[in-house]
């Protein structure tokens, strides 16, 4: 007997003829083509996250335009206004028994030596990297905890000194500025964000450049400073990695 095919029948054929299905009958699913992979972004060096930024790094990038303007002030301006100023911002012991506040901020606001000198450098380098890791806020904690308490420790034993008749009353106004505590702090405490191969050949480096200026002699009392500073900073290490694992995440810009 042959069989005869009726017209509902003849409507089912295969879904690849492009002739309508039966009603309700679930049309076979065609595999789409693989999406295109994004592409990975770049893992190479970007040597420019070196530098402060407005974006990525506004404490740094901030605080070295005002060192900017005023190591030029400094350059071109009438040498003994800008003699006076130093003065105005030293943080010997007759300015830190006054107005302790205030001249700890006005002694942070000069470079010594100029934009030229290495400290600008290093300042540019560490607080980069520091504040890429932990943020503008606590970077400035610890640029300011370093400059202070380095600063403290070198001008109140000058003080006891006078006191005692060891030193001479002229002691009580040592010209004393600039960034290199806060710097040096810094420095101290990014090291311990560093791998560890790093780590150790930047403090090794900093240790035996600050060493070589106390035995010079040049100016003692600030090259002690230095060397305690850079300790503060290391004995922030546990601080400093606390705030990268609770810290935001690193900007690319």
């Amino acid at each position: 007997m042959e069989r005869t095919v009726s017209a509902a029948d003849a409507t089912l054929t295969a879904p690849e003829a492009g002739v309508p299905l039966l009603d309700g009958m679930p049309r076979q699913r065609t595999a789409s083509p693989p999406c295109a992979p994004s592409p990975a972004p770049s893992s190479g060096p970007r040597p420019w996250l070196l530098l402060p930024t407005p974006t990525g790094t506004p404490f740094t990038f901030g605080y070295s335009a005002v060192l900017v303007l005023t190591s030029l002030f400094a350059e071109y301006a009438d040498p003994s206004l800008v003699s006076a100023l130093y003065q105005a911002s030293s943080t010997d012991v007759a300015h830190l028994m006054q107005s302790p506040a205030l001249v700890l901020l006005a002694s942070a606001l000069w470079i010594s030596g100029g934009v030229t000198s290495s400290f600008a450098l290093v300042f540019l380098l560490a607080l980069t990297a520091l504040e890429r890791r932990i943020g503008g806020a606590r970077t400035a904690v610890v640029f300011l905890l370093g400059h202070t308490l380095a600063t403290l420790a070198t001008e109140i034993p000058v003080g006891v000194l006078v006191l005692a008749g060891e030193l001479p009353h002229s002691s009580l106004h040592r010209l004393d500025y600039g960034i290199s505590f806060g710097v040096a702090a810094s420095v101290g405490a990014l090291t311990g964000l560093l791998r560890p191969w790093l780590r150790w050949m930047v403090l090794i480096v900093s240790s035996a450049v600050l060493l070589q200026d106390l035995i010079e002699f040049v100016d003692p009392m600030s090259d002690w400073g230095h060397l305690l500073s850079l300790a503060i900073g290391v004995g922030m290490w546990p601080l400093v990695r606390r705030w990268q694992r609770t810290g935001p995440r690193p900007s690319s810009g």
